[in-house]
């Protein structure tokens, strides 16, 4: 295959960005997308260029470091994370664009690196549980419904790569907020902060910068982990409730 990319490349924070194009050629179409960027890399270092900054890491589909969006799509055009994307998804002599995410919330530290240390500010807000830390519970020594199990688990598998934050006109990161706050309310050990818990984590989602949500479902339409949209309406209970009793 022959692609063209078009990077984003942008030396630091402070520094202004640009589009660059590179042409590569004799590329698998069994490569993953990563995989294609390491040959950029190679080719870029062994002409003695700054190679391109790209965060990774599982290349697994599980840690989500590798958000990019590519050809104005977060993730780009399969519903996956960028690590599990391949090159048969283009065709040959096609023209991709590759981009950090963009939002106030996740500046950029280099090309397509940005620093989400936001999506950790809000977990530290609210997203844990009281816990005795002394021996082991007994296994299943507190009884869960099974469809709260199974609900909390769908919440779960948030891994808070921030395509929601990308996708969004607004770049709202209630999705995200929505799944961690979902995911411990709907659990025995998560009712104790329950109430503070939604109160702070979206003041902190605030705090940081991010945008509103308006409900025109972006987020959920490129969740690499298909988190539904009505997490949101789950959070939105929980902080009508919170409200009330004057949390």
């Amino acid at each position: 295959m022959k692609i063209t990319l078009k990077v984003w490349r942008q030396a630091g924070p402070q520094d202004k960005g640009r589009m660059v194009d590179y042409e590569l050629v004799g590329l698998s179409e069994d490569m993953s997308f990563l995989e294609m960027l390491d040959v950029l890399n190679e080719e870029l270092f062994a002409r003695g260029e700054d190679p391109v900054a790209v965060d990774s890491d599982c290349r697994e589909g599980i840690c989500g470091a590798c958000g990019v969006v590519i050809n104005g799509v977060a993730h780009g055009p399969e519903r996956t994370t960028t690590c599990q994307l391949h090159m048969r998804s283009f065709a040959d002599g096609d023209t991709v664009t590759v981009e950090p995410w963009r939002a106030d919330a996740f500046p950029v530290i280099k090309d397509l690196v940005v620093d989400r240390s936001a999506f950790d500010r809000i977990i530290a807000a609210g997203g844990y549980i009281s816990v005795n830390t002394g021996a082991a519970p007994d296994a299943h020594a507190t009884p869960v419904p099974k469809a709260d199990a199974d609900r909390a688990f769908e919440a779960a598998a948030c891994i808070s790569c921030g395509a929601c934050v990308a996708a969004c006109p607004n770049a709202s990161a209630m999705l995200f907020t929505a799944a961690k706050v979902t995911h411990l309310g709907l659990l025995p050990q998560g009712q104790p902060e329950r109430e503070a818990r939604v109160v702070n984590m979206l003041d902190q989602h605030d705090a940081e910068g991010f945008g509103g949500c308006t409900n025109i479902g972006e987020c959920a339409a490129v969740c690499p982990k298909e988190i539904p949209l009505d997490v949101i309406n789950w959070l939105n209970a929980d902080l009508r409730t919170a409200l009330t009793h004057g949390g």
